[in-house]
């Protein structure tokens, strides 16, 4: 078998990869960069330039599926030209794919696209499932919905197309919980806002994992890339704090005080969305991470 992945350099991409190989699954890649270029047995590089409508098509050769991660990085202050290069940076990759296929002769038959559970609205009481449709006007949610759509594309060139709804990231080598520990480390801990909003998180190896089942069984539609017990801020602050041995003592920081740091971008540390991942459990995925502290202590031990 053999992958395409758009987003293989990146901290799910890298972690994806890997697990391709331990399952003898080929992995032909896209990069912007041509420095990043590597061609091994099971491991080729191809150059895509997506602002000029550019791609190497040879990377569709043999290609089974396409795991679709591509995207600018929405933790960066989200000025009006950012803003406009977030949404464009997915829709517009999704289309240069779509729009190349659409000429080549190929073997793909299923496409698993990146989305985030930023679609869902900031709520303490709700608990989302992937039949939830009553979502916000918000920027995030707009971007996801606009992302998911275009995806929906792939479905016209006869592809079984997935998404994964995708929540907060833990991982040891970059991403949010990074982030998280470095002030906790020096004793400067402290929740967000009331630090009663909801995260749903998820470990790297699970989500990663997760593509794998999803591409192994054939599944269809969208899946929550989260663990099965979300925890409140509070929660989470605490939980790092005492994998790590370091007190926590500072009041919580208040949502004005990141607001003028971070701008809009700030409700991505107070947004609350606890999110179920029921469905893709049901369809006979085990998490190996389904609870915070175990999760923390294999990352942070």
């Amino acid at each position: 078998m053999r992958v395409l992945i758009t987003g293989a350099t990146g901290l799910i991409g890298k972690e994806i990869v890997k697990r391709c190989h331990q399952n003898n699954i080929d992995v032909n890649y896209l990069t912007t960069s041509k420095s990043k270029i590597e061609s091994t047995e099971n491991y080729q590089g191809f150059y895509w330039d997506i602002k000029n409508k550019d791609i190497d098509v040879n990377c569709f050769k043999e290609v089974d599926a396409i795991i679709h991660l591509a995207g600018a990085t929405i933790s960066k202050r989200w000025t009006l030209t950012y803003k406009e290069e977030i949404l464009n940076s997915r829709a517009e990759s999704t289309q240069l794919l779509i729009d190349s296929l659409k000429g080549e002769a190929h073997t793909i038959k299923q496409v698993i696209a990146s989305s985030a559970i930023g679609i869902y609205p900031d709520s303490i009481t709700h608990y989302y499932d992937e039949t939830f449709k009553d979502f916000d006007d918000t920027f995030i949610s707009n971007v996801v919905i606009k992302w998911e759509q275009s995806v929906d594309g792939f479905s016209k060139l006869n592809m079984l197309v997935s998404k994964v709804r995708t929540g907060l990231v833990l991982s040891e080598k970059g991403g949010a919980l990074s982030e998280m520990v470095k002030p906790i480390k020096i004793g400067l801990g402290a929740s967000f806002g009331t630090g009663e909003q909801w995260q749903s998180w998820i470990h790297l190896e699970d989500l990663a994992e997760m593509y794998l089942y999803i591409l192994k069984n054939r599944l269809e539609g969208v899946y929550n890339g989260v663990a099965p017990n979300p925890v409140t801020n509070k929660e989470l602050t605490k939980a790092i704090a005492k994998v790590l041995d370091k007190p926590l003592f500072l009041p919580n920081i208040p949502k004005f005080a990141m607001k003028s740091v971070l701008g809009e971008m700030h409700s991505l540390l107070f947004d609350s969305q606890r999110v179920s991942s029921k469905k893709i459990e049901a369809m006979g995925f085990n998490f190996k991470f389904s609870y915070l502290k175990p999760a923390l202590e294999d990352l942070l031990g």
